[in-house]
């Protein structure tokens, strides 16, 4: 659980190092024309994004699914779809402490399968 923790501290570090610069230099204001014009492009860019948003889609359905849709639950996975892998890391962070480091009950909540 160590290392799974530690890779989800690297992902979170990486991806927010890389972001502060590039919200500097280029603004959030031309975050969505840019990844939604290079998909209209069909270039392998636009290829590359698409790929990535039905990651988030997924990701989002999950935590949603996993909170069995509640409202918090929803809420929750709308966040992990527009706030990508940094989110996703500190939610699984925070489940493997809650879940003492179950897989399953990190994975599944409180669902039986």
């Amino acid at each position: 659980m160590t290392l799974f923790r530690l890779l989800l501290i690297a992902i979170i570090v990486t991806v927010v190092a890389y972001t502060i610069p590039v919200v500097h230099s280029e603004g959030l204001l031309t975050l969505l024309p840019s990844f939604f014009g290079e998909m209209m492009q069909l270039s392998w860019q636009g290829q590359f994004n698409l790929d990535f948003f039905t990651f988030l889609i997924l990701s989002g359905t999950w935590v949603a699914w996993r909170n069995q849709f509640s409202v918090r639950g929803n809420l929750l996975g709308i966040g992990a779809v527009f706030l990508g892998s940094p989110y996703l890391s500190i939610y699984l962070i925070y489940l493997s402490y809650t879940c003492k480091g179950d897989l399953k009950q990190i994975f599944l909540g409180d669902r039986e399968l």
